[in-house]
């Protein structure tokens, strides 16, 4: 028995890394896992169904099920695949993990079209079609009289919250996933749904050169960059106990779990008719001496 006892969960990109951790840990949890994957490289080459397989030889090793999906999330038809891969298979659908991702690290002025467009893509299409599909399940059961008691849990990134130089790409959808995970909260609340997104750090292929040289602490023994870390929010949040957390940002990180707030109305400046251009700039003047100093970009040095 664990905390997602019978539910049925499909996690995107769990293949490797960060979502191979959650397929894992949902299932020692008691949860019927769809493990999808596409089986690309760091920058979206290539394609197999291996590393799918292999995630569900491991859960079926560990007394749990599982069945794999190489469908692209970021195609309408394969987001409608994998969704009804889950209902096939297992009757049902509880939860839904968008992780699947890959980065074109570039400057921005040295960036490709393509490099933009991939990346944007994966990212944020990757997210909204599963996240479509589902939604459109859900919201059936409900036309039928079943409300349902589901959960997803989208993937953004502190690159998405502050910006991180060298990764407009990524950070534009990242940011965009932040936003999409806000309005979905709102629109499927009424089916039973409730919608949070994570901000993860953790050592991947996305991020080996980053934290390459952060191990575990040899004091301690804590892998503070374990993808390992990030997936026990995950599975609480694709669980029945996390009914009253909606709409919500969570970064994630070792040993601590931290709630962003992200945008705010701030300071404001009342002014009764048409501002001029020279009365504008002294009230925007006078804005961001009340206001605090935006968090800095990631990649800055500030």
């Amino acid at each position: 028995m664990g905390i997602c006892d019978g539910r049925v969960v499909i996690v995107t990109g769990a293949g490797r890394g960060i979502g191979r951790e959650h397929a894992l840990e949902f299932a020692r949890q008691g949860a019927r896992v769809v493990v999808n994957d596409l089986g690309t490289g760091r920058g979206g080459d290539g394609r197999s169904g291996e590393p799918a397989l292999a995630v569900v030889e491991e859960i079926r090793a560990l007394g749990g099920q599982a069945v794999a999906n190489s469908d692209d999330v970021a195609d309408w038809d394969g987001a409608a695949r994998l969704v009804k891969t889950a209902v096939s298979a297992y009757g049902r659908l509880d939860a839904l993990v968008n992780n699947a991702g890959f980065v074109r690290d570039r400057m921005l002025v040295s960036m490709t079209e393509r490099d933009w467009d991939d990346v944007i893509r994966v990212h944020l299409k990757g997210h909204f079609m599963p996240l479509r599909h589902a939604g459109a399940y859900w919201r059936q059961l409900a036309k039928s009289g079943t409300r349902a008691d589901a959960r997803v849990i989208n993937t953004s990134s502190g690159a998405g919250l502050l910006g991180s130089v060298g990764q407009a790409n990524y950070s534009a959808a990242k940011a965009g996933i932040a936003a999409l995970t806000q309005v979905a909260a709102a629109e499927l609340s009424r089916y039973g749904v409730t919608v949070n997104a994570i901000a993860p750090a953790a050592r991947t292929r996305m991020t080996e050169d980053v934290f390459a040289g952060a191990m575990a602490a040899p004091e301690s023994g804590f892998d503070t960059m374990h993808p390992a870390n990030v997936a026990p929010l995950v599975v609480w949040l694709g669980s029945p106990a996390s009914a009253h957390v909606t709409g919500r940002m969570f970064e994630v990180e070792g040993g601590t779990v931290a709630l962003a707030t992200g945008w705010r109305h701030g300071p404001r400046v009342e002014h009764g008719t048409r501002w001029s251009v020279t009365d504008v700039g002294e009230a925007v003047s006078a804005l961001l001496e009340s206001a605090p100093a935006p968090e800095p970009v990631y990649g800055t040095g500030r």
